[in-house]
């Protein structure tokens, strides 16, 4: 007995050690707005086993946007399952809720095939949601409580930027109207991190409000960071760039259970020398799909910017709808480039992944204005792109981001006045148009046709397509 009760010491004085020794350590992999880019996954899960060898108990972690952008996943039986099942073989164990995650109302059994946790302390789903949601959760790592409080992006309309109607029974708050409930509950965490969908600006405010976290893995903005970032009020913040260009590897030391030192490694994905056999079998079972490698059109010229295939989407609106105007809303496009050559089936329906009908609507020109301007918020960004008509917009030239509008001026193809009195037959998506209702009457009818379909005639139509030099936003500083 006395052996076993030596044995025993020993045993709990090692575990009080450990937690309260000189030094721990909490390693991290970290991605954010992975949008489906299934093809990096090999790679990426090349690089949680590299981490795993050195640290068995790396936790793995997104900041949301796990989904949309590519039609492999987007179009799938379960829609978004292949992202899903490719998360569980990495061994992801949490992600925040990204206002992607809301496209295509699959979300609900997606949970269901899901082995990590979804946390979102500002989002109340009704029961009818079926959403499995967190606030927080708590992971122990060798003894060391590590907690997480998730947030996404709610914009001015009170939603994420997403479609009102893929949000109903969801109520939603501002983030910072949240996260304080937490703080005395996060006093009994070694380690407190802030899952964020809610951009790089608005990490940097929530740094300075709530200094307590350690540490924000954010997302949204697509904001590049690099490890030279600077800690802000003591807080250290993370992100990438959209679609796995870069994944980030955090190092977290503890001194008697506080954590003293922080620190980010970025990873570039596409130069990691190993791949995962496994999940390469599993992208290519995912990319076996004949339909989406069908060349619809020729690309004469690169499109090198988003806003040229945008341009190219209001065209073929308002060629097939046979309208007078189209408005499209500038994050509608969702990849930023494509190559000269071939555009196939899986190009349009990336550009255009939402599955909107087209739809048009009898509107003064007075209408079309207040569209234009009320979706853009007051940002450069937000401003939707046109086709029929030119737009001027005049920003604040001492805003530093250059983003401020000040005020939107819309002309005639040869440059006159625009005419706001006119009624004009104008073709947009449903989404703009359920956005914008308070704009849109009785007239307003779907063509009960999807915008990627309408793209996808217009395409077949031209035969060959040159966007290269196709500008109708006009920028001016004031």
């Amino acid at each position: 007995m006395k052996f076993i009760r030596t044995g025993l010491l020993g045993l709990v004085l090692s575990v009080v050690c450990s937690a309260y020794g000189q030094k721990q350590e909490v390693h991290i992999l970290a991605v954010n707005d992975m949008h489906a880019t299934i093809e990096a996954f090999p790679k990426l899960a090349a690089i949680a086993d590299s981490l795993r060898k050195l640290y068995p108990s790396l936790l793995v972690l997104s900041a949301g946007d796990n989904r949309t952008g590519n039609p492999l996943n987007d179009m799938y039986e379960v829609s978004s399952y292949p992202i899903v099942s490719l998360m569980n073989q990495v061994g992801f164990n949490a992600t925040a809720v990204g206002n992607h995650e809301f496209d295509v109302k699959s979300l609900a059994p997606l949970m269901g095939y899901s082995n990590f946790s979804y946390i979102c302390a500002n989002m109340f789903p009704s029961p009818e949601a079926g959403l499995n949601i967190v606030p927080t959760k708590v992971f122990d790592v060798n003894g060391i409580k590590v907690g997480i409080i998730g947030v996404i992006q709610v914009n001015s309309m009170g939603r994420p930027d997403t479609h009102p109607e893929n949000v109903e029974g969801i109520r939603f708050t501002q983030p910072e109207n949240v996260i304080g409930r937490y703080q005395a509950l996060s006093k009994n965490w070694d380690v407190k991190i802030l899952l964020s969908h809610i951009g790089y600006q608005e990490d940097l405010e929530m740094a300075e409000r709530f200094p307590w976290f350690d540490l924000i893995i954010g997302g949204h903005s697509h904001t590049q960071l690099t490890a030279e970032e600077p800690l802000h009020n003591g807080v250290l913040i993370t992100q990438n760039k959209n679609r796995l260009p870069m994944v980030t590897h955090i190092s977290l030391t503890l001194e008697k259970g506080k954590v003293t030192k922080k620190k980010a490694e970025y990873i570039e994905v596409k130069k990691f020398p190993n791949e995962n056999k496994l999940v390469a079998a599993m992208v290519d079972h995912f990319s076996d799909d004949p339909f989406f490698k069908r060349v619809v059109a020729q690309a004469e010229e690169p499109f090198k910017i988003k806003d040229q295939m945008t341009y190219m989407l209001c065209d073929a609106l308002l060629t097939e709808g046979q309208g007078d105007i189209c408005i499209m809303n500038n994050g509608g496009t969702r990849i930023d480039s494509l190559s000269a050559g071939d555009i196939t089936v899986h190009d349009i329906l990336a550009m255009d992944p939402f599955y909107n009908e087209a739809v048009t609507s009898l509107v003064t020109g007075e209408d079309i204005l207040n569209i234009i301007t009320t979706y853009s918020r007051g940002s450069l960004y937000h401003l939707p792109r046109v086709a029929g008509i030119l737009c001027e917009a005049i920003i604040d030239k001492d805003d530093p981001n250059k983003d401020r509008l000040k005020s939107i001026k819309l002309k005639t193809l040869d440059g006159q006045d625009f005419d706001i009195h006119r009624t004009y037959k104008l073709v947009t998506s449903s989404y703009m148009a359920t956005v914008c209702k308070q704009y849109f009457n009785s007239s307003t009818h779907s063509l009960n046709i999807l915008t990627s379909d309408m793209l996808t005639q217009f395409l077949e139509k031209k035969g060959i397509v040159n966007y290269a030099s196709v500008n109708r936003l006009k920028v001016m500083e004031d």
